[in-house]
């Protein structure tokens, strides 16, 4: 069974404190696009190693250490190795790659949120904060995070049988992949939900027995997502899915000890979530 990883001791911590300044022995993440930099061994490099009049970003600390990041344009400003977040997620231990995470994420807003929205002025940062006032109008621009849900949901199986669990093709996904019912969370709604319209518009489905499971941040989708788990059962265990024909191709009832070869990456709290329901004792 997959489970969610255990953070390092001391783990990652979020902030956003500029008083400091960056010392030769913190950690130093440059990000160019969606990639970051690795160095010897697939570890990230440290402020040491990277120009000295570099744009610093603090990023918070990790086991305690400082962490900071750095947008470049071009990948061919630095030496090593640039990989995808999903790359190093598969890995790397939780903390780094929810740090690297955040890094793409910070830097992104940076980047894309540098002028006010209502009079144009260019933004100022807020000491302390990520996030941005504007000095002429005073709007407050806070760094935003997009939440998304996915849901495990289940079904006894016939005849005394396995319970069964719904699997579905994403048609924006891989093709072969089966994956878990999952999409954005809308303005005004709660997590559960969100979980219940995303299923119902889906596969036409409703869901009983919903129940929270955890949450990854997730920095494939885009930078900033965070992903909440929940497991359900069908409120009709007779029902069939039927997929909308836009953002599945497939949806099937699969027995649990019966699961397909296809399944999302063991980082995943996907995989956690289907590692989660087949480790579960029968009945």
């Amino acid at each position: 069974m997959t489970t969610p990883p255990t953070p390092l001791r001391g783990g990652f911590v979020p902030g956003a404190d500029r008083a400091g300044t960056p010392q030769p022995g913190d950690l130093a993440l440059a990000v160019a696009g969606r990639r970051l930099l690795t160095g010897p061994g697939g570890r990230f490099p440290r402020v040491a190693e990277l120009p000295a009049d570099s744009a610093w970003v603090p990023l918070g600390t990790l086991d305690e250490v400082p962490v900071w990041g750095v947008e470049l344009a071009d990948e061919q400003a630095l030496p090593g190795r640039w990989q995808s977040w999903r790359t190093l997620a598969a890995e790397l231990p939780a903390p780094l790659a929810d740090l690297a995470g955040r890094a793409l994420a910070v830097l992104t807003w940076r980047r894309t949120h540098r002028w006010c929205g209502a009079c144009r002025a260019e933004l100022a940062d807020v000491p302390g904060e990520q996030s941005r006032r504007c000095p002429d109008c005073d709007l407050y621009v806070p760094m935003q995070l997009s939440a998304a849900v996915l849901v495990a949901i289940t079904r006894p199986g016939s005849a005394g049988g396995p319970d069964e669990l719904l699997l579905v093709r994403h048609a924006d996904g891989p093709l072969k992949m089966w994956a878990l019912v999952a999409g954005y969370v809308e303005a005004g709604e709660s997590l559960e939900a969100a979980a219940r319209r995303e299923v119902g518009e889906e596969v036409g489905l409703a869901l009983d027995a919903i129940s929270y499971f955890g949450s990854q941040p997730w920095a494939v989708s885009g930078p900033g997502v965070l992903l909440a788990g929940f497991t359900a059962t069908a409120a009709d265990p007779a029902a069939e899915p039927v997929v909308d024909g836009r953002e599945l191709t497939q949806a099937r009832w699969f027995p649990l000890d019966a699961l397909p070869a296809e399944l999302p990456s063991a980082y995943s709290i996907s995989r956690w979530l289907v590692d989660h329901v087949a480790a579960r004792p029968a009945g």
